[in-house]
């Protein structure tokens, strides 16, 4: 487990451009010490904000991403195609402008596809996929994710992990399919919390107001079934990356020497 660090930034603009920044450099100095990266990406208004500034980011083709693995922490249950889902999101706002390898995108299945209205089989059949990706110099049945990033919510989920929700008990698999989820749509694919601490890094996103109290909350010490946020940490770093609304309702002392 790894102790949380804070960067906080001005507004959500300057966030999503840092963040972008600190991933491209994340991704190259990964893919030249072991000629791959492997990412997991998240969905929400911050995800897709810093994937829209890396698109735009000028070093973005320091990336080489024919050897970039992509993972997502959580999907919607809904058609291959739906807007609401997240990697129709990500194609959108970066994947589609990126000479990626098809091979090395591994989207969440959809509602429409093989396992049908059957969101456990689904679920089943992406920690079947992260298995066989695992090395075994990995930690688990899960590959040793670079960066694995996720959306902060005003509840404090992650991924789609909610409050006192089942799947945010899981101990044991890496992949659960979620019911009832209190934000529409209510069924949903998402790793469990083994399975995000798998990652070498984690890194959560949270800006606005709406997002101040979450914030505060999972970095006060509250426990993971009830604010999972404060689960959610990677083996050799935890990184919460804050615009300043998202940060107001933290105390001073948790703020970084120099903050941006």
């Amino acid at each position: 487990m790894s102790t949380p660090q804070l960067v906080v930034h001005h507004d959500k603009e300057l966030m999503a451009q840092a963040a972008a920044a600190r991933l491209i450099t994340k991704i190259v100095d990964a893919q030249a010490s072991r000629g791959t990266a492997s990412v997991v990406l998240t969905g929400g208004r911050n995800g897709n904000g810093l994937l829209a500034a890396l698109a735009a980011a000028p070093a973005r083709d320091a990336v080489d991403w024919a050897r970039l693995d992509l993972w997502w922490g959580d999907e919607r249950y809904l058609p291959e195609g739906d807007a609401e889902r997240n990697v129709t999101q990500a194609r959108e706002a970066l994947l589609d402008a990126v000479p990626l390898d098809p091979e090395r995108v591994h989207a969440m299945p959809a509602s429409d596809g093989p396992y049908g209205t059957d969101v456990e089989a689904a679920a089943e059949a992406y920690a079947a996929e992260l298995a066989k990706a695992a090395g075994p110099e990995n930690h688990g049945a899960v590959p040793a994710f670079d960066v694995l990033m996720l959306g902060v919510g005003p509840d404090t989920h992650v991924a789609s992990l909610f409050p006192e929700l089942p799947a945010v008990r899981e101990t044991e698999r890496t992949v659960v399919g979620v019911h009832g989820a209190p934000k529409p749509p209510p069924t949903r694919v998402s790793l469990t919390l083994p399975a995000i601490r798998s990652a070498r890094e984690v890194w959560l996103l949270a800006a606005g107001e709406d997002k101040a109290e979450a914030v505060a909350i999972a970095l006060s010490g509250a426990g993971e079934i009830q604010a999972p946020a404060a689960g959610a940490y990677g083996r050799s770093r935890t990184l919460w990356l804050l615009d300043s609304a998202a940060a107001s309702q933290l105390p001073r002392s948790l703020y970084p020497p120099a903050s941006p």
